[in-house]
């Protein structure tokens, strides 16, 4: 009985109708956003800090000049005025001395009253350079002519609030006029000294702001919107291009490239994208270079193991010698495939990273000398030489296992492309500064200059390797080796001349 399978749904591509807010509209709202915030602070600053500032600002003025003139009373050797019942004799050098502070700008009274009286609340002097002025009721003409008084209602009352609390510090008001004002006593109590300053004018100018405030805040929040459109549409048109060649290499396309001419982050990644386009490209390619080539060496040995098998079955059976024959063929065919199919697996490993090096201190000129006593059997049945020259200690760090493989890749490469004295040679040598260079170099036809780029990809092969033994996949091991060490190598090699490849290691360990 079989039990149905589940449908599998294939994920869905999310609809440029289904993005609830793109970046344009996420730019637009946080410009907004902030637009908005910026004004509510603009507004709350000025109905709520705005004018106590400015207040603290002109009381801390005014009590300035109220401890100037204090300080000249105090001084004062004589009694501000003398009074008798027809008279007033003012102090002359203390109001000279007064108007000399004030005109060589030493005491500064711009835009402020200043009222000095004695315990009767009666003037003894007051400046005037606040119209109008509520204490004083002083207005200035066209004419340039002031009209003021010196003994109001209002500033009698000041003035005995002065004496009978010692200091004074209060806002008055008349009709849309407003005046800040602050008092204090002379140090023998003998005289009130009262200074004010207008303070209407700061909430004229905080309404004014305020009115300006909504049509101002719309003209700003509209240029933000616009900006945001445009900017908008500019920052994101090479994303929308790298999520068009992302949707194309989904399909299938990998010969997409964008088109990015920017030189920040985007087109840094754009670069990057299509250097991932191509590196995609090349590794499908290389996938199917690969799946082409193995199930052609695989349909080879199996075609001949069943071949031979059938004929042992139905011909050779009884013929010993035949049988034998055959037999070792089938033999050989399966360990050619075991081996193809141990390089596949191989391979795969060691490119995934599923197979970490064990880095352990060793000397690699004594590892090349046990390789090249594996090799005596064989040059001996084919009359080659392999020549070694590593006379030198190298004191590397790495894998001893994955640099024999690779020894045994590099020679065994060599040995397939023999030149005609049969001579090929391992060299381990010092470069300097802790370098050990490994050269395994053949007397073979040599490389062509269009194949030394490829000599390393996954099953390359020359047209002149083609149909020779081996798996194709030996130099492509012997690279995901060296990559995760991070050793350098390369091959040098010129037509007609032989080969050479190398690879140099470096004692990673610190210094005692």
């Amino acid at each position: 009985m079989k039990l149905p399978l589940p449908k599998l749904r294939q994920p869905q591509r999310p609809h440029k109708g289904n993005i609830l807010l793109g970046v344009q509209g996420q730019l637009i709202a946080v410009l907004g956003g902030i637009t908005l915030v910026t004004l509510l602070l603009v507004w709350v600053l000025i109905n709520y800090f705005l004018q106590p500032q400015y207040n603290r600002t002109i009381r801390s003025n005014l009590e300035s000049r109220l401890q100037s003139i204090t300080a000249r009373i105090d001084a004062a050797d004589a009694p501000l005025i003398s009074r008798d019942l027809w008279h007033v004799i003012p102090n002359t050098e203390f109001f000279q001395d007064l108007t000399e502070a004030i005109e060589n700008g030493e005491l500064n009274i711009d835009n402020c009253c200043i009222d000095i009286s004695d315990h009767t609340y009666r003037s003894i002097a007051y400046i005037e350079s606040l119209y109008p002025c509520i204490l004083h009721e002083s207005m200035g003409s066209l004419s340039g002519s002031v009209d003021s008084t010196s003994d109001t209602p209002m500033v009698i009352q000041l003035r005995k609030e002065v004496f009978e609390q010692g200091s004074l510090y209060k806002i008055v008001e008349s009709g849309s006029n407003r005046q800040m004002v602050v008092g204090g006593l002379s140090a023998d109590g003998n005289y009130s000294i009262i200074v004010s300053a207008s303070v209407a004018q700061i909430e004229t100018a905080a309404g004014v702001l305020g009115k300006m405030l909504p049509p101002i805040g719309l003209a700003i929040l509209l240029l933000d919107i616009l900006f945001a459109v445009l900017f908008s549409r500019w920052f994101t048109a090479p994303v929308r291009k790298l999520s068009e060649g992302a949707r194309e290499m989904a399909d299938g396309n990998y010969d997409v490239q964008v088109d990015v001419h920017r030189r920040d982050e985007l087109g840094l990644l754009a670069l990057e994208f299509n250097r991932m386009a191509s590196e995609v490209k090349r590794s499908a390619q290389l996938e199917r270079d690969i799946l082409a080539n193995v199930s052609h060496d695989l349909r080879t040995p199996l075609t001949l193991i069943k071949g031979y098998a059938e004929t042992v079955r139905d011909i050779t059976g009884d013929d010993a010698e035949h049988r034998t024959e055959q037999c070792n063929i089938i033999v050989d065919e399966t360990d050619r495939l075991s081996g193809l199919v141990n390089s596949v697996m191989e391979l795969s490993k060691v490119s995934s990273g599923a197979e970490k090096p064990n880095l352990v201190t060793f000397d690699m000129s004594q590892l090349c000398f046990e390789v090249a006593g594996r090799y005596d059997a064989v040059c001996d049945q084919n009359g080659w030489t392999l020549q070694l020259e590593a006379d030198h200690e190298c004191i590397v760090q790495a894998d001893p296992g994955m640099m024999e493989r690779v020894l045994h890749n590099l020679l065994g490469n060599a040995t397939h492309h023999m030149g005609p004295d049969g001579v090929f040679i391992l060299r381990c040598i010092p470069a300097g500064n802790g370098v050990c260079r490994v050269e395994v170099q053949d007397h073979g036809p040599g490389i062509l200059p269009e194949d030394l780029p490829h000599v390393f990809d996954r099953y390359y092969r020359s047209r002149k390797d083609q149909g020779k033994a081996g798996s194709g996949l030996g130099l492509s091991i012997t690279k995901a080796i060296l990559q995760q060490h991070g050793f350098a190598f390369g091959v040098r090699s010129t037509p007609g001349h032989g080969a050479t490849f190398w690879f140099e290691m470096r004692d990673t360990r610190p210094p005692a």
